[in-house]
């Protein structure tokens, strides 16, 4: 599904101010694996995650998607495979606008734009299915503004929009680091949820250990811009979060 090979990427290359952020790192990915990413500050976990969406391009190295080479893509060009979800939960929506007409404007992402978007019946079933979803009674609250919505339920919204195409990859870039623990908590479970009900190849970023254990079929640790512990589910099952805070002494 996602095949990452030998990407090499700079920040203020060639002066002072040089970072190597990514150092000869390599990655496959299998489909419907839900892979958690851990590692320190400056490890290269965002910069893997804004390499594969395409909001930057690697100096060198190639990413392949479902058998498609999108290393030179910009992002616009590679949503119809890859979604994300960020740490603000405010910026995935936005507020004066209805629920329903946020899922208008996800839909506007990676379809053709024309008036008829998103008006007929069978949008608004969709929409409704989807937020079934979530188990957040939603789906009966289609017209209320999302402004008047909690943090959680906003990014939950967000979770969802974010694959209303069907998107092969969901990318979760520290998505609870902004919520309170039981937002927190909940946002996991779903995101769990929609992951494997709609059979998505997904990444996590996270520093929270307890969801790096609890989460995901595979654990990998970066460092230096190189994925340092590449750990199976089997092998991932038995870790325990004291364990995995050892890893970063």
């Amino acid at each position: 599904m996602l095949a990452i090979n030998h990407l090499v990427k700079f920040f203020n290359q060639n002066t002072p101010n040089e970072v190597l952020a990514l150092d000869d790192c390599s990655l496959n990915i299998g489909n419907a694996e839900f892979v958690v990413v851990i590692g320190s500050n400056g490890s290269g976990k965002s910069t893997l995650l804004n390499l594969i969406a395409g909001t930057f391009l690697p100096d060198s190295g190639t990413i392949i998607i479902d058998g498609t080479d999108v290393t030179r893509k910009k992002d616009f060009q590679r949503s119809k495979w890859v979604a994300r979800v960020f740490q603000d939960p405010m910026a995935g929506t936005a507020p004066d606008l209805t629920i329903l007409d946020n899922f208008r404007l996800a839909q506007l992402r990676t379809q053709p734009k024309t008036f008829k978007t998103g008006i007929n019946a069978a949008f608004k079933d969709k929409v409704k299915e989807r937020l079934t979803i979530l188990g957040l009674g939603l789906e009966n609250k289609t017209d209320t503004l999302v402004g008047k919505l909690s943090g959680g339920q906003r990014q939950a919204l967000t979770l969802l929009m974010s694959v209303m195409d069907d998107a092969k990859i969901l990318l979760l870039d520290e998505p609870t680091a902004a919520l309170d623990p039981r937002s927190s908590d909940i946002i996991m479970q779903l995101s769990q949820k929609v992951i494997s009900s709609m059979n998505l190849t997904a990444l996590l970023v996270t520093h929270n250990m307890s969801q790096a254990t609890q989460y995901g079929t595979r654990l990998i640790m970066m460092r230096n811009g190189v994925v340092e512990r590449d750990i199976p589910t089997q092998e991932k099952s038995k870790l325990k979060t004291l364990e995995l805070q050892e890893w970063f002494l």
